[in-house]
């Protein structure tokens, strides 16, 4: 996809502040003065749970399905090979395939975030332009971190960098320091949002403050900000998060949608309803059980989880019962 022209000063369409109008009425999250963005990435953003076959293999027809069954819900777009896509666990030619089915199936006026990357800034820069000719709209670049101790901000800077000149597609950083070990710091961020390509970041670490003052030192800059989970949907958006890329969505996409649009109509007593009854299920398909658990709240819900590949291991029975509790007692089940 050709990059996007940059437009002049303009209306920022993120969510950066909560302005309450008249008594007994409620406005929207704001729009501050800045950059119109290139790529629109307000909503939220599913990312997909990889289905596999009993015997292991990537299965497509299962794949296809759940895409089916999500073309409903009123998703902004879908992330593939993200850390709940088992994305460490699928060879480069699974990971192209699995892109390419994806786009065949989804509309193009929804975006597709495909996961790109690696360890080194050069088979990042590769992967991440197959993922472009595959059919990716936008690449989503986790940081490296097997060398944790040398991934000083110079470092990932001079990784990204070279990353967002290389890449024929919008790239959007991604920190997950759950699973990496590492949060992009945020001079890092601040530095790498003037890029021209490096158009947002994905943050899975639930540090409000953070993300707050991530909004608001880049909020000059055509940079978005997406909340890594759904546990902290509603206080992302209240600090100025644009969207939400959430595990929780291959569940309960419905509700996180409505969750989204409560918060941009300023019904804030509904939204804070919701984001309380998803906060326990949300818990449970990431820190608690992570994706075997998401797989298998997905079976309650009418999608495909299947197993997961080695060496994640299924539930035990009694982990099930706890995650089907989980979801029953917030009125889900």
């Amino acid at each position: 996809m050709a990059l996007s022209t940059r437009l002049a000063s303009s209306l920022w369409p993120t969510l950066a502040a909560l302005r309450w109008a008249a008594p007994r009425q409620c406005r929207g999250l704001s729009t501050p003065q800045g950059p119109e963005p290139s790529l629109d990435l307000r909503g939220i953003f599913p990312p997909l749970a990889t289905p596999f076959s009993p015997t292991g293999e990537v299965d497509y027809a299962q794949l296809e399905g759940n895409l089916s069954r999500y073309a409903s819900i009123p998703f902004q777009g879908l992330v593939v090979l993200g850390s709940n896509g088992e994305y460490p666990y699928l060879a480069p030619r699974e990971r192209l395939e699995v892109v390419s089915c994806v786009r065949r199936a989804l509309p193009r006026d929804h975006l597709l975030l495909a996961g790109s990357g690696c360890e080194s800034t050069q088979a990042t820069i590769e992967l991440t332009v197959s993922m472009a000719e595959a059919g990716a709209d936008v690449a989503l670049v986790v940081t490296p971190c097997y060398y944790r101790g040398a991934m000083t901000s110079a470092a990932l800077v001079h990784h990204y960098t070279e990353v967002g000149d290389a890449s024929p597609i919008p790239v959007v950083l991604y920190s997950v320091p759950a699973n990496t070990g590492l949060d992009l710091p945020m001079d890092a961020v601040v530095t790498l949002a003037q890029h021209p390509n490096i158009v947002g970041i994905k943050d899975s670490g639930g540090d409000i403050t953070r993300m707050g003052l991530m909004v608001h030192k880049t909020r000059q800059e055509d940079f978005q900000v997406l909340a890594g989970s759904a546990g902290f949907l509603l206080a992302s958006y209240s600090v100025g998060a644009s969207g939400g890329v959430c595990a929780l969505a291959n569940v309960l996409g419905a509700p996180l949608c409505q969750l989204d649009r409560l918060c941009r109509k300023g019904q804030w007593q509904e939204a804070r309803d919701l984001q309380h009854r998803l906060i326990e299920p949300n818990t449970a398909v990431t820190r608690r059980f992570g994706v075997p658990g998401l797989k298998k709240a997905m079976e309650w819900f009418g999608y495909y989880g299947g197993p997961c590949r080695a060496p994640l291991a299924p539930l035990s029975p009694a982990q099930v019962e706890e995650l089907r509790n989980t979801f029953s007692t917030n009125g889900w089940l």
